[in-house]
């Protein structure tokens, strides 16, 4: 029997100068980015993917059992479905190597970000996710959100971000 994969929406660009926000869980909603370590060994495999794919990492951010992307083409042959595909599976393969469990579920979500203002928002949620969750009190105080782009100062000032959350 054939599996059926969710469909990706061929009406929306996947290849090309855009931004999309993705989400990836871990397997079984794990709790599997508690330390750094895990947190630097996926977060490498992700840098390495955009570097190959040709594309930033705006803003990133790893809860216990998920993590958020927002990444942006940055030449006309950026292949979002490529990134993706290769970014699972560089940072799964040595996820897998030395802990010995897999890594991600077999799907994830993804979604084409239409312009600046969405972007803002958009990093605004991801930044915002440990705070809505408890773990912190402001963005600045939680290790495992970043930017492969920006410094999270200017992640703060990009989207406007203050003590109140929505």
């Amino acid at each position: 029997m054939v599996h059926p994969y969710p469909p990706h929406h061929d009406h929306l660009p996947h290849v090309g100068k855009y931004h999309y926000s993705l989400m990836f869980c871990t397997h079984d909603r794990h709790s599997v980015f508690v330390d750094a370590k895990r947190v630097e060994l996926a977060l490498a495999q992700f840098l390495r993917a955009a570097g190959e794919r040709k594309f930033d990492i705006t803003a990133y951010c790893f809860m216990p059992d998920h993590v958020h992307l927002i990444v942006s083409g940055l030449n006309d042959d950026s292949d979002a479905k490529l990134f993706i595909g290769r970014a699972k599976q560089y940072s799964g393969f040595y996820f897998k190597r030395e802990y010995g469990v897999p890594l991600w579920e077999r799907y994830g979500f993804e979604h084409f970000i239409r312009d600046e203002m969405e972007l803002a928002l958009t990093i605004r949620y991801v930044i915002a996710n440990p705070v809505r969750a408890g773990l912190v009190i402001h963005p600045s105080e939680y290790p495992y959100l970043g930017s492969s782009r920006y410094s999270l100062e200017e992640l703060l000032e990009i989207c406007e971000y203050s003590t109140m959350v929505e």
